[in-house]
């Protein structure tokens, strides 16, 4: 669905400060596919999704998006331009929703991914339906529809910004380790909700995160990088099964050096 071919990222080039932040990456997403990647900080995770997303664009290589149709070329495209294509979703769960509008305007604005031009106008049976999509979250959402949404709790804004990912049918939903910022029991109830709906809808999802137990259990594919490179990609076959430890075996083979769980800051 989305092929990256040899891309890299170079930062500050020609300076004593160059930094080539990505390193000739090959990556082949499937339409389906529920990825996690995990590393250490700097290790490229970030400069990857925002190479996909547009926020920075790669100084070598093409990234192509099949929509089922044809194929495009957006590797030149900006952001917004993508943003039909792809969602995203951070790690602070203020970032997501507008928190000075109410939670049906919120609503509308996803169902219409950012429509721009004539006035929407709500009607009682756009309204049922937003009570049933927020039913799905089990938490009194759709009795609050009047309410700014600044009013919610962190994890009721985050699982809401999923919910509305989710409205707007993204042909990717990047996940930024978007539940580091919650609690354990409100993490846990996003990451379910995240399970729920990428199997209900199909979702492609790419999701960064540094627990290893989520990388573990979620998602049909396992990516590690390190240093700017994708060190090893496991199918859901190789995956399953895996420990902490088989994990760390396995990056020692592939780099022959010296290496410990804080390496990936492991929690």
């Amino acid at each position: 669905m989305i092929t990256l071919t040899d891309i890299g990222i170079t930062f500050n080039a020609h300076t004593p400060d160059e930094n080539e932040a990505l390193k000739h990456i090959n990556l082949k997403i499937q339409r389906g596919d529920f990825i996690t990647v995990i590393g250490s900080n700097g290790a490229g995770k970030s400069t990857l999704y925002n190479i996909i997303a547009g926020t920075l664009l790669p100084t070598y290589g093409t990234i192509v998006l099949n929509t089922g149709n044809e194929d495009i070329d957006i590797t030149r495209d900006k952001e917004y331009k993508r943003a039909k294509y792809i969602g995203r979703i951070f790690q602070n769960p203020l970032l997501g929703t507008a928190g000075k509008m109410s939670l049906e305007d919120n609503m509308v604005i996803a169902s219409k991914k950012g429509f721009k031009g004539l006035k929407i106008s709500l009607n009682n049976k756009m309204r049922e339906q937003f009570k049933e999509e927020l039913s799905r979250l089990n938490m009194g959402l759709e009795n609050r529809l009047n309410d700014n949404v600044e009013q919610f709790s962190g994890g009721q804004r985050q699982a809401l910004t999923l919910l509305m990912a989710v409205m707007s049918k993204p042909d990717l939903l990047l996940l930024d380790e978007h539940t580091a910022a919650l609690d354990p029991a409100n993490a846990e109830i996003v990451m379910e909700l995240t399970r729920k709906f990428a199997e209900e809808y199909n979702l492609t999802v790419m999701m960064v995160t540094h627990n290893m137990q989520q990388a573990l259990d979620y998602g049909n594919r396992l990516l590690m990088m390190d240093a700017g490179e994708i060190v090893f990609d496991l199918a859901e076959k190789e995956k399953e099964g895996l420990s902490m430890n088989d994990i760390i075996e396995k990056f020692q083979k592939i780099k022959n050096k010296s290496f410990t769980t804080d390496r990936i800051l492991l929690q």
